[in-house]
Protein backbone atom coordinates (compact mmCIF):
# COMPACT_ATOMS: atom_id res chain seq x y z
CA UNK A 1 0.00 0.00 0.00
CA UNK A 2 1.28 3.66 -0.91
CA UNK A 3 1.94 6.25 1.99
CA UNK A 4 1.44 9.62 1.91
CA UNK A 5 5.08 11.66 0.74
CA UNK A 6 6.41 13.21 4.61
CA UNK A 7 7.08 16.17 3.14
CA UNK A 8 5.80 18.80 6.13
CA UNK A 9 8.36 20.13 8.43
CA UNK A 10 7.82 21.71 11.78
CA UNK A 11 7.32 25.03 10.98
CA UNK A 12 4.93 23.84 7.83
CA UNK A 13 2.98 22.07 9.81
CA UNK A 14 2.38 24.60 12.99
CA UNK A 15 1.40 27.69 10.21
CA UNK A 16 -1.22 25.00 9.21
CA UNK A 17 -1.83 24.66 12.75
CA UNK A 18 -2.26 28.27 12.84
CA UNK A 19 -4.51 27.95 9.88
CA UNK A 20 -7.06 25.51 11.82
CA UNK A 21 -7.07 27.00 15.27
CA UNK A 22 -7.52 30.63 13.93
CA UNK A 23 -11.24 31.01 13.20
CA UNK A 24 -13.88 33.15 12.99
CA UNK A 25 -14.46 33.12 16.79
CA UNK A 26 -12.44 35.84 17.82
CA UNK A 27 -14.74 37.93 15.20
CA UNK A 28 -17.57 36.84 16.50
CA UNK A 29 -17.21 36.87 20.26
CA UNK A 30 -14.77 39.33 21.47
CA UNK A 31 -17.09 41.75 22.16
CA UNK A 32 -19.32 39.81 24.68
CA UNK A 33 -16.23 37.96 26.63
CA UNK A 34 -15.57 41.48 26.98
CA UNK A 35 -18.70 42.35 29.04
CA UNK A 36 -17.04 40.20 32.04
CA UNK A 37 -13.33 40.33 31.65
CA UNK A 38 -13.13 44.02 30.84
CA UNK A 39 -9.95 45.22 30.28
CA UNK A 40 -8.63 41.55 31.38
CA UNK A 41 -9.74 39.72 28.46
CA UNK A 42 -6.16 39.08 27.26
CA UNK A 43 -6.09 37.22 30.24
CA UNK A 44 -8.65 35.13 29.56
CA UNK A 45 -7.13 34.37 26.26
CA UNK A 46 -3.92 33.18 28.22
CA UNK A 47 -5.96 30.84 30.29
CA UNK A 48 -7.77 29.40 27.68
CA UNK A 49 -4.74 28.39 25.64
CA UNK A 50 -3.24 27.03 28.55
CA UNK A 51 -5.94 24.80 28.35
CA UNK A 52 -5.64 23.79 24.89
CA UNK A 53 -2.19 22.82 25.42
CA UNK A 54 -2.80 20.63 27.64
CA UNK A 55 -5.64 18.82 25.96
CA UNK A 56 -3.66 19.45 22.80
CA UNK A 57 -0.91 17.14 24.66
CA UNK A 58 -3.58 14.36 24.93
CA UNK A 59 -4.33 14.31 21.72
CA UNK A 60 -1.14 14.25 20.52
CA UNK A 61 -0.41 10.84 22.77
CA UNK A 62 -3.72 9.16 21.80
CA UNK A 63 -3.91 10.11 18.26
CA UNK A 64 -0.67 8.37 18.34
CA UNK A 65 -1.29 4.73 19.59
CA UNK A 66 -4.85 4.45 17.25
CA UNK A 67 -5.30 4.89 13.15
CA UNK A 68 -4.62 7.90 11.50
CA UNK A 69 -8.83 8.59 11.21
CA UNK A 70 -9.45 7.33 15.05
CA UNK A 71 -11.05 10.06 17.06
CA UNK A 72 -12.27 10.73 20.20
CA UNK A 73 -15.38 8.05 20.14
CA UNK A 74 -12.12 5.52 19.43
CA UNK A 75 -10.33 6.92 22.61
CA UNK A 76 -13.05 6.79 24.95
CA UNK A 77 -14.35 3.17 23.70
CA UNK A 78 -10.75 1.60 24.13
CA UNK A 79 -10.49 3.28 27.66
CA UNK A 80 -14.05 2.91 28.81
CA UNK A 81 -16.79 1.30 26.52
CA UNK A 82 -18.69 1.30 23.27
CA UNK A 83 -21.84 3.11 25.37
CA UNK A 84 -19.64 6.00 27.10
CA UNK A 85 -17.94 6.26 23.45
CA UNK A 86 -21.22 6.44 21.78
CA UNK A 87 -22.41 9.37 23.97
CA UNK A 88 -19.20 11.33 23.31
CA UNK A 89 -20.04 10.73 19.63
CA UNK A 90 -23.63 12.41 20.27
CA UNK A 91 -21.71 15.77 22.33
CA UNK A 92 -19.35 16.53 19.94
CA UNK A 93 -22.43 16.22 17.43
CA UNK A 94 -23.91 18.54 19.31
CA UNK A 95 -21.53 20.92 19.57
CA UNK A 96 -21.05 21.32 15.60
CA UNK A 97 -24.56 21.92 15.31
CA UNK A 98 -24.04 24.91 17.79
CA UNK A 99 -20.83 26.20 16.42
CA UNK A 100 -22.44 26.64 13.23
CA UNK A 101 -25.37 28.63 15.01
CA UNK A 102 -22.91 30.83 17.05
CA UNK A 103 -20.77 31.63 13.86
CA UNK A 104 -23.78 31.99 11.87
CA UNK A 105 -25.11 34.63 14.95
CA UNK A 106 -21.65 36.26 14.43
CA UNK A 107 -21.95 37.19 11.15
CA UNK A 108 -25.47 38.31 11.42
CA UNK A 109 -24.22 40.97 14.43
CA UNK A 110 -22.21 42.43 11.53
CA UNK A 111 -24.57 42.58 8.99
CA UNK A 112 -26.59 44.08 11.44
CA UNK A 113 -24.19 46.54 12.00
CA UNK A 114 -23.81 47.58 8.61
CA UNK A 115 -27.22 47.04 7.09
CA UNK A 116 -29.17 47.11 10.06
CA UNK A 117 -30.92 43.53 8.95
CA UNK A 118 -32.62 41.39 11.39
CA UNK A 119 -29.89 39.23 13.66
CA UNK A 120 -32.18 35.72 13.48
CA UNK A 121 -33.28 36.16 10.03
CA UNK A 122 -29.90 37.05 8.84
CA UNK A 123 -28.65 34.00 10.79
CA UNK A 124 -30.86 31.49 9.20
CA UNK A 125 -30.41 33.20 5.77
CA UNK A 126 -27.16 32.33 6.00
CA UNK A 127 -27.34 28.71 7.24
CA UNK A 128 -29.71 27.76 3.90
CA UNK A 129 -27.63 29.23 1.55
CA UNK A 130 -24.42 27.52 3.06
CA UNK A 131 -26.66 23.92 3.20
CA UNK A 132 -27.58 24.70 -0.47
CA UNK A 133 -24.04 24.58 -1.44
CA UNK A 134 -22.99 21.60 0.74
CA UNK A 135 -25.94 19.80 -0.87
CA UNK A 136 -25.45 20.64 -4.61
CA UNK A 137 -21.22 21.50 -4.95
CA UNK A 138 -18.70 21.10 -2.28
CA UNK A 139 -15.66 20.69 -4.84
CA UNK A 140 -14.60 24.76 -3.81
CA UNK A 141 -14.93 24.42 -0.26
CA UNK A 142 -11.29 24.20 0.80
CA UNK A 143 -10.29 27.05 -1.48
CA UNK A 144 -13.04 29.36 -0.06
CA UNK A 145 -11.61 28.59 3.50
CA UNK A 146 -8.20 29.14 2.99
CA UNK A 147 -8.87 32.26 1.17
CA UNK A 148 -11.43 33.30 4.12
CA UNK A 149 -8.42 32.37 7.14
CA UNK A 150 -6.19 34.09 5.55
CA UNK A 151 -8.27 37.63 5.53
CA UNK A 152 -9.75 36.44 9.07
CA UNK A 153 -5.70 36.65 10.08
CA UNK A 154 -4.61 39.72 7.62
CA UNK A 155 -7.72 41.09 9.85
CA UNK A 156 -6.72 40.88 12.98
CA UNK A 157 -3.48 42.14 11.78
CA UNK A 158 -4.51 45.09 10.89
CA UNK A 159 -6.43 45.29 14.22
CA UNK A 160 -2.73 45.04 16.45
CA UNK A 161 -0.75 47.26 14.16
CA UNK A 162 -3.32 49.74 14.64
CA UNK A 163 -3.62 49.66 18.01
CA UNK A 164 0.04 49.57 18.99
CA UNK A 165 0.45 53.41 19.23
CA UNK A 166 -2.95 52.97 21.68
CA UNK A 167 -0.99 50.37 24.46
CA UNK A 168 -0.70 51.27 27.98
CA UNK A 169 -3.16 53.47 27.73
CA UNK A 170 -5.53 51.81 30.42
CA UNK A 171 -5.22 49.53 33.13
CA UNK A 172 -4.88 45.80 31.35
CA UNK A 173 -5.84 44.55 35.14
CA UNK A 174 -8.84 46.00 35.12
CA UNK A 175 -11.61 43.71 36.39
CA UNK A 176 -15.30 44.35 36.56
CA UNK A 177 -16.49 41.07 38.06
CA UNK A 178 -13.40 40.46 39.38
CA UNK A 179 -11.11 36.87 38.57
CA UNK A 180 -14.58 35.32 38.33
CA UNK A 181 -15.63 37.41 35.18
CA UNK A 182 -12.28 36.31 33.75
CA UNK A 183 -12.61 32.80 34.16
CA UNK A 184 -15.95 33.12 32.60
CA UNK A 185 -14.87 34.97 29.51
CA UNK A 186 -11.76 32.20 29.08
CA UNK A 187 -14.72 29.59 29.04
CA UNK A 188 -16.57 31.70 26.42
CA UNK A 189 -13.71 32.74 24.60
CA UNK A 190 -12.51 29.20 23.85
CA UNK A 191 -14.77 28.90 21.45
CA UNK A 192 -12.23 31.05 19.16
CA UNK A 193 -9.66 27.68 19.64
CA UNK A 194 -11.87 24.93 18.75
CA UNK A 195 -9.43 23.04 16.11
CA UNK A 196 -6.40 22.47 17.50
CA UNK A 197 -6.96 19.05 18.10
CA UNK A 198 -6.77 18.70 14.01
CA UNK A 199 -3.45 19.44 13.90
CA UNK A 200 -2.69 15.92 14.27
CA UNK A 201 -4.03 14.74 11.32
CA UNK A 202 -1.33 16.24 9.39
CA UNK A 203 0.53 12.72 11.49
CA UNK A 204 1.22 10.99 8.40
CA UNK A 205 2.78 13.35 5.93
CA UNK A 206 4.71 15.58 8.63
CA UNK A 207 8.82 14.34 9.23
CA UNK A 208 9.55 12.73 12.48
CA UNK A 209 6.05 13.14 13.38
CA UNK A 210 6.56 11.52 16.68
CA UNK A 211 8.51 14.68 18.03
CA UNK A 212 7.38 17.42 15.33
CA UNK A 213 3.02 16.92 15.68
CA UNK A 214 3.51 17.77 19.78
CA UNK A 215 5.54 20.50 19.14
CA UNK A 216 3.18 22.10 16.29
CA UNK A 217 0.20 22.00 18.53
CA UNK A 218 2.27 23.67 21.19
CA UNK A 219 3.91 26.34 18.70
CA UNK A 220 0.35 26.92 16.49
CA UNK A 221 -1.53 27.31 19.95
CA UNK A 222 1.39 29.77 21.32
CA UNK A 223 1.21 31.68 18.22
CA UNK A 224 -2.75 31.59 18.00
CA UNK A 225 -2.67 32.95 21.70
CA UNK A 226 0.15 35.74 20.88
CA UNK A 227 -2.25 37.08 17.95
CA UNK A 228 -5.20 36.97 20.41
CA UNK A 229 -4.19 38.71 23.30
CA UNK A 230 -2.17 41.34 20.94
CA UNK A 231 -5.67 42.16 19.62
CA UNK A 232 -7.46 42.06 23.00
CA UNK A 233 -5.05 44.54 23.93
CA UNK A 234 -5.67 46.49 21.06
CA UNK A 235 -9.18 46.28 21.22
CA UNK A 236 -9.40 47.71 24.68
CA UNK A 237 -6.11 50.22 23.96
CA UNK A 238 -8.86 51.78 21.26
CA UNK A 239 -12.34 51.47 22.49
CA UNK A 240 -13.38 51.44 26.11
CA UNK A 241 -14.35 47.76 26.81
CA UNK A 242 -18.11 49.14 28.02
CA UNK A 243 -18.48 50.08 24.40
CA UNK A 244 -16.87 46.60 22.72
CA UNK A 245 -19.24 45.04 24.90
CA UNK A 246 -22.14 46.43 23.49
CA UNK A 247 -21.03 45.79 20.02
CA UNK A 248 -22.09 43.08 17.49
CA UNK A 249 -19.36 44.21 15.40
CA UNK A 250 -16.42 44.63 17.67
CA UNK A 251 -13.74 44.65 15.31
CA UNK A 252 -15.74 46.71 12.88
CA UNK A 253 -15.97 49.63 15.36
CA UNK A 254 -12.22 49.69 16.00
CA UNK A 255 -11.74 49.85 12.42
CA UNK A 256 -14.18 52.55 12.16
CA UNK A 257 -12.54 54.71 15.19
CA UNK A 258 -8.99 54.68 13.46
CA UNK A 259 -10.40 55.32 9.34
CA UNK A 260 -13.67 55.99 9.62
CA UNK A 261 -16.58 54.12 7.44
CA UNK A 262 -13.66 53.04 5.08
CA UNK A 263 -12.08 51.24 7.89
CA UNK A 264 -15.65 50.06 9.08
CA UNK A 265 -16.48 48.65 6.01
CA UNK A 266 -13.52 46.78 5.18
CA UNK A 267 -13.36 44.88 8.33
CA UNK A 268 -17.15 44.14 8.19
CA UNK A 269 -16.68 42.60 4.89
CA UNK A 270 -13.72 40.76 6.10
CA UNK A 271 -15.96 39.75 9.16
CA UNK A 272 -18.37 38.64 6.78
CA UNK A 273 -16.29 36.60 5.03
CA UNK A 274 -14.76 34.93 7.48
CA UNK A 275 -17.89 33.66 9.22
CA UNK A 276 -20.06 32.73 6.08
CA UNK A 277 -16.94 30.68 4.88
CA UNK A 278 -16.84 29.01 8.47
CA UNK A 279 -20.21 28.40 8.49
CA UNK A 280 -20.01 26.62 5.12
CA UNK A 281 -17.20 24.33 6.12
CA UNK A 282 -18.75 22.93 9.56
CA UNK A 283 -22.24 22.42 7.67
CA UNK A 284 -19.78 19.66 5.66
CA UNK A 285 -17.82 18.64 8.14
CA UNK A 286 -21.00 17.94 10.92
CA UNK A 287 -23.23 16.43 8.16
CA UNK A 288 -20.15 14.09 7.51
CA UNK A 289 -20.00 13.04 11.27
CA UNK A 290 -23.44 12.55 11.04
CA UNK A 291 -23.34 10.53 8.32
CA UNK A 292 -20.08 8.76 9.42
CA UNK A 293 -21.61 7.88 12.91
CA UNK A 294 -24.95 6.57 10.57
CA UNK A 295 -22.44 4.61 8.68
CA UNK A 296 -20.20 2.51 11.55
CA UNK A 297 -21.41 3.80 15.33
CA UNK A 298 -24.66 2.67 15.62
CA UNK A 299 -27.03 6.18 14.41
CA UNK A 300 -29.82 4.82 12.32
CA UNK A 301 -28.84 4.06 8.71
CA UNK A 302 -31.26 5.99 6.65
CA UNK A 303 -29.68 9.15 8.04
CA UNK A 304 -26.30 8.00 5.67
CA UNK A 305 -28.51 8.26 2.49
CA UNK A 306 -26.87 9.42 -0.49
CA UNK A 307 -28.53 11.88 -3.26
CA UNK A 308 -27.54 9.71 -6.52
CA UNK A 309 -26.88 12.91 -8.42
CA UNK A 310 -25.13 14.82 -6.13
CA UNK A 311 -23.20 12.38 -3.87
CA UNK A 312 -24.19 14.14 -1.00
CA UNK A 313 -25.45 12.90 2.33
CA UNK A 314 -28.78 15.13 1.70
CA UNK A 315 -30.32 13.69 4.80
CA UNK A 316 -27.48 14.23 7.36
CA UNK A 317 -27.46 17.79 5.47
CA UNK A 318 -31.06 18.30 6.21
CA UNK A 319 -30.94 17.22 9.72
CA UNK A 320 -28.20 19.70 10.50
CA UNK A 321 -29.60 22.46 9.06
CA UNK A 322 -32.87 22.18 10.45
CA UNK A 323 -31.32 21.87 13.71
CA UNK A 324 -29.15 24.85 13.46
CA UNK A 325 -32.08 27.35 12.02
CA UNK A 326 -34.33 26.26 15.30
CA UNK A 327 -31.45 27.23 17.57
CA UNK A 328 -31.00 30.02 15.29
CA UNK A 329 -34.01 31.28 16.44
CA UNK A 330 -32.52 31.65 20.09
CA UNK A 331 -30.86 35.44 18.50
CA UNK A 332 -28.29 34.95 21.60
CA UNK A 333 -24.62 34.68 20.46
CA UNK A 334 -23.55 34.29 23.70
CA UNK A 335 -25.72 31.00 24.99
CA UNK A 336 -25.44 29.65 21.95
CA UNK A 337 -21.33 29.78 21.86
CA UNK A 338 -21.81 28.47 25.44
CA UNK A 339 -23.87 25.23 24.97
CA UNK A 340 -20.74 24.49 22.29
CA UNK A 341 -18.12 24.66 24.68
CA UNK A 342 -20.36 22.83 27.54
CA UNK A 343 -20.48 20.11 24.93
CA UNK A 344 -16.64 20.64 24.17
CA UNK A 345 -15.39 20.93 27.45
CA UNK A 346 -16.77 17.62 28.36
CA UNK A 347 -14.97 15.87 25.33
CA UNK A 348 -11.93 17.29 26.52
CA UNK A 349 -12.42 16.23 29.99
CA UNK A 350 -12.75 12.88 28.58
CA UNK A 351 -9.99 12.83 26.35
CA UNK A 352 -7.94 13.33 28.60
CA UNK A 353 -8.99 11.11 31.11
CA UNK A 354 -9.07 8.50 28.52
CA UNK A 355 -5.32 8.94 27.89
CA UNK A 356 -4.76 8.76 32.13
CA UNK A 357 -6.95 5.12 32.45
CA UNK A 358 -4.79 3.49 29.35
CA UNK A 359 -1.62 4.19 31.04
CA UNK A 360 -3.06 1.72 33.43
CA UNK A 361 -5.36 -0.16 31.42
CA UNK A 362 -2.23 -0.48 28.42
CA UNK A 363 0.76 0.73 30.07
CA UNK A 364 3.20 -1.28 27.46
CA UNK A 365 0.56 -0.20 24.03
CA UNK A 366 2.67 0.94 21.19
CA UNK A 367 3.00 4.90 21.52
CA UNK A 368 4.88 6.39 19.07
CA UNK A 369 4.49 9.60 21.11
CA UNK A 370 4.33 9.86 24.78
CA UNK A 371 3.39 12.86 26.94
CA UNK A 372 6.07 13.76 29.75
CA UNK A 373 5.55 14.72 33.83
CA UNK A 374 4.39 11.31 35.59
CA UNK A 375 4.23 9.96 39.06
CA UNK A 376 4.56 6.35 38.33
CA UNK A 377 2.07 5.61 35.66
CA UNK A 378 0.08 8.88 36.46
CA UNK A 379 0.33 11.39 34.16
CA UNK A 380 0.07 15.47 35.37
CA UNK A 381 -0.65 17.16 31.64
CA UNK A 382 -3.46 15.19 31.40
CA UNK A 383 -4.78 15.19 34.93
CA UNK A 384 -4.38 19.21 35.03
CA UNK A 385 -5.96 19.16 31.13
CA UNK A 386 -8.75 17.22 32.97
CA UNK A 387 -8.92 19.71 35.64
CA UNK A 388 -8.75 22.89 33.91
CA UNK A 389 -11.47 21.28 31.02
CA UNK A 390 -14.15 20.43 34.32
CA UNK A 391 -13.44 23.95 35.55
CA UNK A 392 -14.32 26.06 32.68
CA UNK A 393 -17.17 23.74 32.15
CA UNK A 394 -18.57 25.12 35.83
CA UNK A 395 -17.40 28.63 34.79
CA UNK A 396 -19.30 28.50 31.50
CA UNK A 397 -22.13 27.15 32.87
CA UNK A 398 -22.06 29.73 36.03
CA UNK A 399 -22.04 32.28 33.17
CA UNK A 400 -25.38 30.92 31.44
CA UNK A 401 -27.23 30.84 35.19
Amino acid sequence: MEKLKRGLSLFDVTIAGVGVTIGAGIYALLGVATKTAGNSIWLSFLIAAVVAILTGLSYAELSSIFKKDAGEYDYVEYAFNRKLAFIIGIMILIAGIFSITTVSLGFAGYLNAFLNTDIALAAIALIFIASLINYYSIKDVSRINEFATLLEILGLLFIIFFGLKFFGKVNYFEMPQGFTGVLEASALIFFAYIGFEGIIKFEEETKNPTKNIPKAIMLSIFTTSIIYILVALAAISIISWQDLSKSNAPLALIAENGFGNIGFLILTLIALTATASTVLILIFTNSRMLYGMAEEKGLPKVFSLIDEKTRTPWLAIFLITLFTIIFALIGNIKTVASITNIFLFLTYALVNLSLIVLRYKKPYIERRFTVKGNIGKFNIPASLGFLTSLILLYYIILGLI
